[in-house]
């Protein structure tokens, strides 16, 4: 059996949730491993990020945004809405704050982010996909997506990527 690692990395933009289209990356490591039968998980170690499959809608809304990306972001904003200021949510309380602080780079506005978090809960922050003759089974309309929910603030995010089989 073999175990095969690999990372993509993206950049999210400020104030909007970001969505990372990553089949192509993805389907680069599953070539490089040379895995022909098996797993691919596909994983974010951010909380406030989520990974999934879904179709490619191609239609994009004025700001290139895929109409079933902006349709899942409406929705979204009716059952957690996006955090506007401090208090909205009861996370992150001031402890939370005060051990984010010990980070460097962190700021108090950071923390403000409590939506995303609830969010990638909803969506789960991995996916798994089964490996078939070296190809990924996403049927024919299927597509890997990251997505950063997080509105706070641009930052550097990383989808790690297992693949494991024979």
């Amino acid at each position: 059996m073999t175990v095969y690692t690999g990372k993509i990395e993206m950049q999210s933009k400020d104030h909007m949730p970001d969505f990372h289209n990553i089949t192509d990356q993805v389907k680069k490591i599953v070539e490089e491993s040379g895995v022909k039968n098996g797993i691919c998980v596909v994983y974010s170690h951010h909380t406030t990020c989520s990974v999934m499959t879904q179709e490619c809608s191609h239609d994009t809304t004025f700001f290139g945004r895929e109409h079933l990306q902006q349709d899942l972001i409406n929705i979204m904003e009716r059952i957690v809405p996006t955090c506007r200021y401090e208090g909205q949510y009861l996370h992150p309380g001031p402890k939370h704050i005060d051990f984010a602080l010990t980070f460097p780079d962190e700021e108090p506005k950071g923390s403000l982010n409590t939506d995303a978090h609830l969010r990638s809960c909803f969506f789960g922050r991995s996916e798994t996909i089964v490996l078939t003759d070296g190809k990924l089974s996403l049927g024919d309309f299927g597509f890997i997506y990251f997505i950063d929910w997080d509105q706070v603030r641009e930052r550097k995010r990383v989808a790690e990527v297992q693949i494991i089989g024979e």
